[in-house]
């Protein structure tokens, strides 16, 4: 009897002996619900005379725990890929609140930050290539929440540049691109523009007036803490106001200025860092997208070639197998894709973090620095 058998039978024999005990892994084409569609961002020349223009903050994302990705690919790549994308978002959803023209200073922050009217935290749930999913938390200084809405967008082949294309492209013509989920943040901003819509010119000053007073408050709770009050629902509100001629309001009012020069440095960087890592990001993006595409056609093909074969027959064990095998190439390329585009991201998350006035350590925690360092100089300057 002739023990030879082919690679690929043998294979499928090994497959078929340990289908009681270990099956072939199933792949399910995965059905996708429909994206926003188009959504065009609400512009215009701003609010009215009387009413403040408010800042806004936009946290650095949070990113959601993705255990089947680790799982799967056993590589701690796509967690750096992850911590590397949580930087770049929120400077697109910042881009689409500056387009919309209708706020004040619109900056990414690493940490929440007391002198801004409006903060929006956001957590990156689905990131793929295919498509995006943000959870995303508004509130204003005085606690009244704006939003706390789940935001989904799907891409599609047209959002792309074509991938031959990708790696021949131009600075210029990347920079022109359009991000394959702008409809998402465009989503975002008109729904917190419809908010502030809402209030009066005279609460939107209150807003700013507890920002002031919070900010304050942050530099010396004994002079200020007094001055603001929370009530039963947890809303903070302006208890009373220092006299315009206030010399300590004037020293808070030199700080927060100090202050802002800071975070307007600490934006910049975060914007450098887009500029820098906008092309091998949706390079990245891209090609992901093609994998996802290509294994939904071939697990739909497999289904389609199942109905006409018997569920133990040679044919549909071949189609388990390449599905299977498909799929392991599949981790590969995506494990080596990701390695890549983590690879061009380092350097400009370095320069990120080095010394911004003297600080050292993570943007975060030069920003805990600064923060410290203005506390203890306004100490020192008043006395308190």
């Amino acid at each position: 009897m002739n023990q030879f058998r082919p690679p690929a039978l043998a294979v499928l024999a090994l497959l078929l002996s340990h289908c009681g005990s270990s099956p072939v892994p199933e792949f399910e084409p995965r059905q996708l619900e429909p994206g926003l569609g188009t959504v065009e961002l609400q512009q215009g020349s701003g609010p009215a005379s009387d009413s403040p223009l408010l800042d806004i903050g936009v946290i650095v994302f949070a990113s959601a725990s993705r255990p089947n990705e680790t799982e799967n690919f056993g590589e701690s790549v796509f967690s750096e890929v992850r911590d590397n994308e949580r930087h770049l978002l929120p400077y697109k959803l910042r881009q689409a609140l500056v387009d919309s023209n209708h706020w004040g200073a619109v900056r990414v922050l690493p940490a929440a930050d007391p002198s801004v009217d409006l903060l929006i935290h956001g957590t990156v749930l689905i990131s793929d290539g295919n498509e995006l999913e943000l959870a995303i938390k508004a509130s204003d200084s005085s606690g009244r929440l704006w939003l706390d809405e789940t935001y989904r967008d799907v891409a599609d082949e047209a959002d792309y540049p074509e991938s031959r294309d990708l790696r021949r492209y131009t600075p210029a013509e990347m920079a022109a691109s359009t991000d394959p989920f702008a409809d998402l943040y465009r989503q975002i901003a008109n729904e917190l523009l419809q908010q502030a819509s809402l209030l009066s010119a005279r609460q939107l000053r209150e807003i700013r007036e507890v920002s002031l007073l919070s900010y304050a408050n942050d530099l010396s709770p004994q002079s200020f803490g007094h001055m603001l009050a929370t009530d039963s629902d947890g809303r903070v509100t302006v208890a009373s106001l220092p006299a315009d001629n206030d010399p300590m309001l004037a020293r808070v009012m030199d700080m927060r200025q100090r202050h802002h020069l800071f975070i307007d440095t600490v934006d910049e960087y975060y914007e450098a860092l887009h500029e820098e890592m906008r092309s091998p990001y949706l390079i990245w993006r891209r090609y992901s997208f093609d994998q996802d595409l290509a294994e939904q056609r071939a697990l739909e093909r497999g289904a389609d070639q199942s109905k006409y074969s018997s569920s133990n027959g040679y044919l549909t064990l071949t189609q388990r197998y390449d599905r299977y095998r498909w799929a392991k190439i599949y981790e590969q390329e995506y494990q080596e894709l990701a390695a890549g585009f983590n690879r061009e991201a380092a350097p400009a998350i370095l320069e990120l973090n080095r010394q911004v006035h003297g600080l050292n350590g993570t943007m975060e925690e030069q920003y805990g620095q600064w923060r410290r360092i203005l506390r203890e100089l306004f100490s020192l300057e008043t006395g308190s």
